[in-house]
């Protein structure tokens, strides 16, 4: 399979490497800094899914450069607030691609980039295993809490070539599989983020740390709460019936399972980067506005991760 990955963070460098490993032709699109970084040394991921190096087919900063320019799938991994900019430069290339697959955090990204590709060619995924860049190229997978899930939310590509990819990915040592009930599965990522990488870039502690310390997780127990809330009013379904139901099994599974993960939110921050706040929280903020009902702890929260990602940014100035 000829690959593209758009975007070479710290989840576009896990696939990059691990599908080139396994044998396909893998293709990276990123910035000037990054791409001359990679061009001389490759991708190389370590931690939990072991040591893996390889140099990519391709590596370039302009869709232009790029020597193949008809790609079987395009994974696209650039933070939400790229999105529409990053598929808008694809240009051509995105024409003629087979697939796009959006491996991305936040609310909005499908139906941002409905606007360049039409939902038969686009794929939803829900990844909820944790890497962290250690340096242009160069990712730590820390964590994994579940399989990635990848489907149509417009349930219209057939399922055996959404089960074709699914198998691919498992191949290469991503676990993943398909759901009909894919922006059911990301509406439930955006739950998870939306507790937990604001409180961790805010007060600086691990996810596990945040779950032991009664205040906050009082916090997030009342961001999750609203969240329900607000997709009882849009009518979007998860697989919990209420909040209590996901706040049973975020505390008994899902947070200890990641308990020493620290935000990426965290990292960004320090790094002097723009946070994806405006995809989760935010997100959530906006949605609630348009529905008429009130979020006090996601405003409060947002206004706080802000206010701590602009000074930051203003510092690195």
């Amino acid at each position: 399979m000829k690959i593209l990955i758009c975007g070479l963070g710290a989840l576009g460098t896990v696939y990059g490497c691990l599908l080139k490993k396994q044998g396909h032709y893998v293709a990276g699109l990123d910035r000037p800094e990054v791409v001359g970084i990679v061009r001389s040394r490759g991708l190389s991921v370590n931690g939990i899914w072991g040591e893996h190096e390889t140099m990519l087919d391709d590596v370039c900063d302009t869709v232009t450069s790029l020597a193949e320019s008809q790609y079987d799938i395009i994974i696209v991994s650039v933070k939400a607030f790229h999105t529409a900019s990053a598929l808008k430069d694809l240009g051509a290339v995105l024409v003629r691609a087979g697939y796009v697959m959006l491996a991305q955090n936040g609310l909005g990204n499908y139906e941002t980039a409905l606007q360049f590709v039409p939902d038969s060619r686009l794929i939803a995924a829900r990844v909820i295993f944790g890497s962290v860049s250690e340096a242009p190229g160069i990712a730590r997978v820390t964590v994994i809490a579940d399989d990635v899930l990848i489907g149509s939310p417009s349930h219209v590509i057939d399922e055996a070539a959404l089960e074709e990819w699914a198998g691919l990915f498992r191949d290469s040592g991503i676990p993943t599989r398909t759901s009909d009930q894919i922006m059911g599965y990301i509406w439930a990522k955006v739950i998870y983020n939306s507790a937990l990488n604001p409180m961790g870039a805010i007060l600086e502690l691990p996810y596990g740390k945040l779950a032991e310390i009664e205040f906050s997780r009082n916090v997030m127990d009342n961001i999750i709460r609203e969240i329900f809330i607000v997709m009882q009013a849009a009518g979007q379904t998860v697989p919990w019936p209420d909040a209590s139901a996901y706040l049973e099994e975020f505390y008994r599974q899902m947070v200890p399972t990641t308990a020493g993960h620290h935000a990426s939110m965290l990292q960004d921050i320090r790094n002097g980067r723009k946070t994806e706040i405006d995809a989760l929280n935010g997100a959530i903020v906006v949605r609630a506005r348009e529905l008429g009902v009130e979020v006090p702890y996601n405003e409060v929260v947002c206004q706080l991760l802000k206010a701590k990602e602009m000074n930051r940014l203003e510092s690195v100035d």
